[in-house]
């Protein structure tokens, strides 16, 4: 009877044991069914936000992109405003350094008793000035002997040689 009692309560354990491995084995294909839900929601999600962090990337290498460029053109600016700023100063540095040059060769030439460029400038005006008055009296008394004379006096100024050629060796 020990033996029927123990075939019998074993009996029962098989029997209720299909029950409890059939629940465990759907609790466990549920459980695997979940977690390849949550793989694929995982997977599918997940390409969404990589597509989203690209987004922003890009966006964000455009705004970079245009600061670098604005404050490249802000720099460029600014080195050209120094570079016309420094070329000014020095411009009139040598306009200063030109102008002290002309007064010394000037007040050396005056010493030297060379006629600057206004005495011949002058000069000029005034010979053109008595070249007029000639041809105006030579035209009243019907002479024209004056202006040959003048035309005859250049042509033999330049005839001379230069002192060089001569060998006299005055300059």
């Amino acid at each position: 009877m020990a033996k029927s009692a123990q075939k019998s309560g074993t009996a029962k354990t098989q029997a209720a044991d299909p029950p409890l491995g059939d629940a465990v084995r759907d609790s466990a294909q549920q459980i695997w069914q979940a977690g390849l839900g949550a793989f694929q929601r995982a997977q599918a999600e997940g390409s969404k936000a990589f597509e989203a962090l690209v987004n922003e990337g890009v966006a964000m290498q455009r705004k970079t992109q245009s600061a670098a460029q604005a404050k490249l053109a802000e720099a460029s600016s600014r080195a050209s405003e120094l570079a016309a700023e420094v070329s000014s100063k020095a411009s009139g540095q040598w306009g200063k350094l030109e102008s002290i040059f002309e007064d010394r060769v000037a007040r050396a030439m005056h010493k030297l008793g060379m006629p600057s460029a206004q005495d011949l400038h002058a000069l000029a005006a005034r010979l053109d000035e008595l070249s007029r008055a000639v041809q105006a009296l030579s035209a009243k008394t019907g002479r024209s002997t004056p202006a040959k004379k003048v035309a005859a006096k250049k042509v033999a100024v330049k005839r001379r040689s230069p002192p060089e050629a001569t060998g006299s060796g005055r300059v």
